[in-house]
Order: structure tokens, then C-alpha cells, then sequence
């Protein structure tokens, strides 16, 4: 196929997972777009949200339609890292042990026994409610894709995405995320309230007749071959540099700065925001069928990118700045083209 061919059956695939997703979940098409890009990006995706907006269910919708293995932990404060990955355990087997040996003494072995980290999709429900210790124990397999446990290093399955939920709302014994941990999700997502359309749609597909249950369109191999693709997408200068001075534009101290920033933030986006909005620009391209992203895909992936990568100062927090408005203020205030005449810098 050529490169139009591989758009267009990119196109045509991820439109068929988003009606076969739309058959369990009602509305949430941002969200959904969203998981989708961080899938073929090979990025982690946080979900926030109140109660009830199907979180849980549309994490395991994408299991089915993709027909991936998928896990789920439910992060509580008496988790600990080892429920995770997993752990070394002694077995015992006596039908291997020495000829004329009494039971009990037969050969011992440590089997390293893997934990629910070994999976395709992993769902961490509730992720604040863990320890920053037990939070940690995803930091490896997030960035490297491995686990390492008793000096020996395993490789997880292709593809691999931690899919996060969390509330927003309730606080108590919850516990917030490290800021290494949150620049390690792709994408952070959040979700709205139904209206009431969909709202009656919820109602009318789960109190009455069956419920549709959605089939496979894609398997691992098809998934890989579209995050090759993606990477194959090439990227003109000026939408890189766009990019690039967006992610500036949230990081006080530099010229590129805006007043908000300057006043309300601490640190902004690392280098892993710039590489998002990338990344996720070429996903958003190829998603619509076309090989040339452009200033409107940065945009429309700027949020979601670099909503969780920017923290407050105290005079932030303490006014109620949300890092949604620093961003909203970074995509007003940074032009597509920088004016050169006016001493705007050029991203190098």
C-alpha cells in the first residue's frame, strides 16, 4: 500500500473501533478518540471523572474490540508493589527430588510468579488511592516496558497501555500522583457529564431488551503496524515549532512565557509535552486519512497533552488557577508563525 492507501485503512479501522465502542459506551467521543491516540502512539492515558461516567467500561469495551488481554487493579492503600508486578515464590516438587527422599524433600526452585502488570491493557482503577510507594512500581513498566524483580528484567507484551482512573472529587484517603509518574501518561482525559439525549440512551440500553456486545475489529499485529505508521508520518518545521513553543510558552522563565505562566506556575511541560503534541499531532493526521499534520492538529491535542505536565505554585492553588486555563491561555497567547519583527524568538 502506499502512503495514502495506509492512511485511509487507518481511517477506516479506527472508525470501525469507534462504532463498535459506541455500541456500549453512549457519547464520550473526545474520550474515546483520545484512548485511541495514546494506543497508537504507545502512550498511557489518565482518565478523571466523577463516578458513574463509564470509565471502567469503556477501558474494557477496548479490550473486546481490539481482542487484547486485559487486567485490572484496584489501587487501595494496603496495595503494595508486589501485588503488581509480582513476586518470587518457593515451589516445591517432590517428584523431582532424590531417589528414596521422605516427603517434604524434594527439589526447591524460585519461580518468579507475574502480576496483573503482565498484560496488554492494564486498568488501574482508583489509581490516587494507593501509596506514592506502590504508585511507583508502574514507573519502570510505563517508560521502559519491562519489570524487574530480583535482579532479572522481563519484557511485557506488545502493546502495552496503562489506562489510569480517578476521582476528582473525592479526596480523602487518596493520595496525589508523583509528578515522574504524571509526566509519564501521554495523554490526560477528562470526562464530562452525559446530556440528557444520552443520558436517555444510557437508561434506554440498560433497563431495557439486550445489550449489544461489540466484536473484535483489530488484533496486536494490526495495532503494531499503525504505531509504525504513525512515526512515519512526516511533520513540516513550522508545525514541530509550533509545538515546540507551546510547550516553552508554560515554562516560567522563559522568554516565551505567558503572564499567567509567569505569575501561577512552577514548573511547566518537560520535554516529554512537546513530544506529545507531536506524536499525537501525526495520530490525529493519520486518524482523518491524511499524511500532513498541521497547526489545527497541535491544537486539538494541546489539552489533553499538557493539562497534567504543568504545577502551580502556592499563589496558584491558593486563587483556584487551573492548569486548563494556563493552556487555554498558552494557545491564545502563542502565534502559529512567530512574528520575528516583533522579537518573538524561534524555537532552535
Amino acid at each position: 500500500m502506499n502512503a495514502r492507501e495506509k492512511a485511509g485503512w487507518v481511517r477506516e479501522s479506527v472508525a470501525a473501533l469507534e462504532g463498535e465502542i459506541a455500541k456500549v459506551i453512549v457519547g464520550q467521543g473526545d474520550i474515546v478518540e483520545g484512548v485511541l491516540i495514546c494506543l497508537l502512539c504507545g502512550g498511557h492515558a489518565l482518565l478523571e471523572g466523577v463516578p458513574g461516567l463509564g470509565k471502567t467500561t469503556l477501558i474494557r469495551c477496548l479490550g473486546q474490540v481490539l481482542d487484547l488481554e486485559t487486567s485490572r487493579i484496584q489501587f487501595t492503600p494496603d496495595l503494595m508493589p508486589a501485588d503488581i508486578v509480582g513476586t518470587n515464590i518457593l515451589i516445591l516438587d517432590e517428584a523431582q527430588g532424590a531417589a528414596g527422599a521422605s516427603p517434604g524433600e524434594g527439589r526447591r526452585t524460585i519461580r518468579f510468579q507475574k502480576g496483573p502488570i503482565f498484560s496488554n491493557i492494564v486498568l488501574a482503577d482508583e489509581i490516587n488511592r494507593a501509596t506514592p510507594k506502590t504508585q511507583s512500581a508502574l514507573l519502570e513498566a510505563m517508560q521502559e516496558q519491562t519489570v524487574t524483580a530480583g535482579g532479572t528484567t522481563y519484557p511485557l507484551a506488545a502493546p502495552f497501555i496503562v489506562l489510569a482512573t480517578q476521582n476528582p472529587i473525592e479526596m480523602e484517603g487518596t493520595y496525589p500522583l508523583p509528578e515522574a509518574q504524571l509526566d509519564r501518561f501521554f495523554f490526560k482525559l477528562a470526562l464530562d457529564y452525559p446530556s440528557a439525549e444520552e443520558i436517555s440512551e444510557i437508561i434506554d440500553r440498560t433497563t431495557a431488551g439486550a445489550r449489544q456486545s461489540p466484536v473484535r475489529i483489530l488484533d496486536a499485529a494490526a495495532i503494531a503496524e499503525m504505531k509504525d505508521l504513525v512515526r512515519e508520518v512526516p511533520i513540516a518545521e513550522h508545525v514541530k515549532d509550533y509545538a515546540i513553543r507551546l510547550g516553552l510558552a508554560t515554562r516560567p522563565g522563559t522568554p516565551l512565557a505567558t503572564e499567567l505562566v509567569a505569575r501561577y506556575v512552577r514548573y511547566g511541560a518537560s520535554p516529554r509535552g512537546p513530544q506529545t503534541l507531536v506524536l499525537a499531532a501525526k495520530a490525529t493526521a493519520l486518524i482523518d486519512g491524511r499524511m500532513n499534520p498541521g497547526f489545527a492538529d497541535v491544537r486539538a491535542v494541546a489539552r489533553p497533552a499538557l493539562r497534567h505536565r504543568i504545577l502551580l505554585n502556592f499563589e496558584g492553588e491558593a486563587e483556584g488557577i487551573s492548569t486548563e486555563r494556563i493552556v487555554e491561555d498558552a494557545l491564545e497567547k502563542v502565534p502559529e508563525v512567530p512574528e520575528e519583527s516583533r522579537g518573538v524568538p524561534r524555537a532552535t
